[in-house]
């Protein structure tokens, strides 16, 4: 990426990595227990910790994660998922990949989550779950959600971006049926690439654990075919430290995004979260009309902004749905910015200064 002259490039992410992720992983190195080993259920307590579950699936990436849980919920052909039209496109299609039909469903643009109104008029008799996001961190309304829908639809979270978030208290993935995060380096806790499927079902947690290994039990039968979406331990070790030290990570990214909107929010919409919950800052994402003009130059600038996310309804793969406003407009103004702990209060001033130009 080219920049000014004389400045160096503001990175849109930086993972956390150190001594101690080095020291994890020289640990596995030297064990030689490369995968299938202690580090996955290591990493998996802590996960469980964290979204106050029983039980967490470390599984190859985010995208495996929402796959499995689809999965091992039974959701296939004939079934409907009502999923958000703003959203990154893995969360619509694990569900065409398990034979069932995404119906998207618009999103409010100032939170960027589900309108639920519109949720409670999308369902039908074919709809089986809501596979709800809790986009860039914020967390979605979890009560409106559930009486938006009957007690039979079933309540995913993809909560891919939003580890340490908490919904009135309650820690998003330990919300709905089942949960699924994200370890990819623009999360807050990071393996390279890696996910988990999080849960109190234990007999749901067990069909999670046989599908992301080829669909093996424990007396080395197989019942249903799957395939192999395993985490190495050498990528667990990477982000057990990350994992213990969460709440650290998540006040200095909270200390970061207060100093965006200080700066920005006489200028442009800035995010934020409902009372009384706490967002998981996964990405910093503001609202303005000269969004497209801003990525260009901001970029051209070394400044690494980035599109918010994806409106569905513009791939090709889900054109045959719509109109769906709300994430056209989320789409149309959303940017991301640069978030993770290496900035300094120069960079953000800099990214401010960028930005107040396209106000």
């Amino acid at each position: 990426m080219v920049s000014r002259e004389g400045t160096e490039p503001v990175r849109l992410a930086f993972p956390e990595l150190g001594e101690e992720e080095l020291a994890e992983v020289r640990g596995v190195l030297e064990s030689g227990a490369l995968t299938m080993g202690p580090k996955v259920e290591e990493l998996e307590s802590l996960v469980a910790a964290a979204c106050g579950v029983e039980h967490a699936v470390a599984v190859s990436n985010g995208t495996a994660a929402l796959h499995l849980a689809v999965l091992a919920l039974g959701i296939g052909e004939g079934d409907e998922v009502i999923v958000p039209a703003y959203t990154f496109p893995a969360t619509a299609n694990v569900v065409r990949l398990a034979g069932a039909t995404p119906v998207l469903v618009d999103v409010d643009p100032a939170t960027f989550n589900l309108d639920i109104d519109r949720v409670y008029d999308a369902v039908t008799s074919r709809t089986k779950a809501v596979l709800a996001v809790h986009l860039f961190g914020r967390p979605l309304d979890w009560e409106a959600l559930q009486s938006a829908v009957p007690p039979e639809v079933l309540l995913l979270e993809d909560a891919a971006g939003a580890l340490g978030a908490k919904w009135r208290g309650m820690p998003c993935g330990g919300l709905g049926a089942a949960g699924c995060l994200s370890f990819h380096p623009r999360k807050i806790v990071t393996t390279g690439e890696g996910g988990a499927v999080t849960t109190s079902d234990a007999e749901l947690a067990a069909s999670v654990r046989r599908l992301r290994h080829h669909g093996l039990d424990p007396g080395a039968d197989i019942v249903e075919p799957s395939t192999n979406y395993r985490l190495a331990d050498i990528l667990c070790a990477i982000g057990i430290p990350q994992l213990r030290r969460l709440d650290e990570l998540l006040a200095e990214r909270t200390r970061l995004a207060e100093g965006y909107t200080e700066r920005l929010r006489q200028l442009v919409d800035v995010p934020d979260a409902d009372e009384g919950d706490v967002h998981g800052w996964q990405a910093y994402v503001i609202r303005l009309d000269r969004k497209d003009e801003a990525l260009v130059t901001l970029r051209a600038e070394g400044i690494e902004v980035q599109i918010g996310t994806y409106a569905l309804q513009r791939l090709s793969a889900y054109r045959d749905q719509g109109p769906f406003p709300g994430a056209d407009a989320a789409f149309d103004r959303a940017l991301a910015l640069p978030l993770h702990s290496r900035l300094t209060g120069a960079e953000l001033d800099r990214v401010a200064e960028g930005i107040a130009r396209f106000a």
